[in-house]
């Protein structure tokens, strides 16, 4: 791409440093982007230009237009390339991945058809069969569930009869303390020290009438 103080750069190189600062690298002038334009000439001329393949060091010794250069990396052998085996993370060449495949401990994995999710690999896919597992999680569960309630039963149990315990203790407890209050309601009271008193006081009355 031309800038429009006339110097012309690659196009990805160019964004990657507008986006730091808005001037021309070489002459630092401030960058207009409408004003930017594409070097068609240049790019043909560019994209004639024989090229190596990027996968060079792997091994691979084709050279190419520059331009062609992308379609090659489709088919190149030396490519690197995911393992498709779901659950492998191996990254090989392109040339060997059939090989590979054919030797990987995931190789052939397949989710069940019944839908449960889980991941099988051909010879347990044979014999699987979801429904009896999930009959026999669902005992399981069954089972624990069951040992769980009769657990809470007994301590049920256990505090039901400790209640009743403390209530009779509690009523015995209240009928000793009746027992004790009894003896001091039903005692005889002593009149004497009234009736002294009584008679000091009559005493005393009749004095000062007469």
């Amino acid at each position: 791409m031309r800038l429009p103080c006339s110097h012309i750069f690659c196009k990805k190189c160019i964004l990657h440093w507008l986006a730091r600062q808005n001037t021309c690298p070489c002459c630092r002038k401030e960058v207009k982007r409408k004003k930017m334009v594409y070097v068609n000439k240049l790019r043909r001329t560019i994209g004639h230009l024989e090229v190596k393949c990027k996968n060079a060091e792997a091994g691979c010794l084709v050279t190419c237009p520059l331009a062609h250069r992308k379609g090659h990396q489709d088919s190149c052998p030396f490519e690197l390339m995911a393992c498709p085996n779901e659950g492998c993370s191996a990254q090989v060449l392109r040339g060997a991945l059939a090989e590979h495949q054919q030797h990987c401990q995931q190789g052939g994995q397949q989710h069940c058809p019944l839908g449960c999710g889980a991941t099988l690999g051909m010879a347990e896919l044979a014999h699987y069969n979801c429904y009896l597992k999930l009959r026999e999680a669902w005992s399981e569960r069954q089972e624990r569930s069951q040992t769980m309630l009769q657990g809470l039963l007994r301590r049920v149990r256990r505090v039901h009869r400790s209640s009743r315990l403390i209530r009779r203790q509690l009523a015995q407890l209240s009928h000793l303390l009746e027992d004790d209050a009894m003896p001091e309601a039903d005692a005889p009271q002593d009149d004497s020290l009234g009736t002294e008193v009584w008679g000091a006081q009559g005493q005393g009355t009749l004095e000062i009438e007469g």
